[in-house]
């Protein structure tokens, strides 16, 4: 099996859709020889900020001289992206030969009637083998969707939870209310482990509250009253927190400076531990983090930003951004969105900053179609154009931009890496 072969398996399997539940990780990683039991972990679970926060995490880790590995989703351009081990990518020789051994394994599973592992399944016992391999020191692990019953939670106990923002997103599958959604991300917290979290409203504090109370574990609850912005531009910002000052990230946005927090009380947890950082250590890796296609300028003039804000949460955070950086100017939005995300409230936050927008289909299966999304702009009295591809549409906004003019592409993940690859070629 080459690369090219290995990666149409794992998309087959895209077939088995999203399938809540362990047993058939379990089975799987079983058949494997559990490669998971080798390795320690940092599990980052919540609705909004979780790359950005293993993006924080990572950095610093390795700035002190550990081998980390890395697993986020979606990927932006490549596959290999969501699997690292520091700053680089599996290589595609590792991806074919695992997977190439992982199918004969899920044949096994099949011909004994156990079930198919899903796409996201198999993906995460891929990046479990190659850690373990390559001797990872510590994996900084973000968990898909939810946390209780994702495929990475098959892990024992972490050296850290750290939980995120919550907020709603899939509540086809994690519930309708703020405390279904909090008890399945509280999911990940372990019998006896640290769990490090973000300000959350009182009805998910309490859920996770009372999760650490059952499972006796530690909680590290981070203050941001001590955040302090002292300066911003487009490369970068300045601020303080607690005793450390002028910390410095190129990771734009006030949530960043938040989500870097999180990040430093993860890193004072894991000190605790005998993890040997230095507040030395902590600002040069926080400095040196990158997350790409979130709040990222990709041209100048005009100023072209692309954003991953997919829900309502993320759109009011991009809201906030950009009023800031662009005081009382409009903004041209490309966009494009899943058919199952609350789009409608997503432009409602975002219309009154909007010039016009320019509608793009995302490369996923449960896209909305772009000319689906201009009629509804156009029903809600909103200038709206549809596009055949993204290049089209970054092709007309540039077109009729003038060079002091603001373009911001958001909506999903799942077309934000076309427009990178876009700009990179151009």
């Amino acid at each position: 099996m080459n690369y090219k072969e290995a990666i149409e398996y794992i998309n087959k399997t895209q077939k088995f859709g999203i399938r809540p539940g362990l047993e058939a990780i379990e089975m799987l990683l079983n058949f494997m020889g559990n490669p998971q039991k080798m390795l320690k972990y940092v599990h980052v679970a919540g609705t909004n900020g979780k790359g950005s926060t293993v993006s924080f995490i990572s950095s610093v880790l390795i700035e002190a001289g550990y081998k980390v590995g890395i697993f986020t989703s979606p990927s932006i351009q490549r596959f290999s992206e969501k699997i690292r081990v520091n700053h680089t990518e599996i290589p595609e020789c590792d991806i074919a030969r695992i997977i190439s051994s992982m199918k004969e394994k899920i044949e096994l599973i099949l011909r004994s009637g156990g079930s198919s592992p899903t796409e996201f399944e198999i993906i995460t016992a891929l990046a479990f083998q190659y850690f373990a391999e390559q001797g990872c020191d510590l994996v900084v692990l973000e968990a898909g969707l939810g946390g209780r019953l994702d495929s990475t939670n098959i892990i024992g106990k972490p050296e850290v939870a750290v939980i995120t923002t919550i907020n709603y997103d899939h509540m086809d599958v994690l519930g309708d209310t703020l405390t279904e959604i909090a008890s399945e991300k509280a999911g990940i917290i372990k019998e006896e482990c640290d769990v490090v979290l973000y300000p959350q409203e009182e009805d998910v504090q309490t859920v996770v509250d009372q999760v650490c109370e059952r499972q006796g574990a530690k909680l590290h609850k981070v203050d941001f009253s001590s955040l302090q912005i002292k300066s911003f531009n487009f490369q970068k910002q300045k601020f303080d927190y607690e005793a450390y000052t002028s910390l410095e990230t190129s990771l734009l946005g006030d949530h960043q400076i938040k989500n870097a927090a999180i990040a430093i009380k993860t890193i004072e947890v894991l000190q605790g531990k005998g993890y040997r950082v230095n507040e030395q250590i902590i600002r040069k890796g926080l400095s040196k983090a990158k997350w790409p296609g979130r709040f990222e300028m990709v041209n100048q003039s005009p100023v072209f930003l692309v954003d991953g804000a997919h829900n309502v949460q993320g759109v009011l955070t991009l809201n906030d951004n950009l009023k800031k950086l662009f005081p009382g100017k409009k903004v041209t939005f490309m966009i494009g969105v899943l058919s199952d995300k609350d789009y409608k409230a997503m432009i409602r936050v975002i219309s009154p900053i909007a010039k016009s927008f320019i509608t793009v289909t995302p490369n996923n299966s449960r896209a909305l179609k772009a000319q689906d999304l201009k009629l509804f702009l156009e029903s809600h009295s909103l200038n709206a154009l549809a596009c055949e591809s993204t290049e089209e549409a970054i092709r007309m906004c540039l077109k009729f931009a003038l060079p002091d003019e603001i373009i911001c592409a958001f909506g999903s993940l799942y077309y934000i890496g076309e427009i990178r690859k876009y700009f990179t070629e151009n």
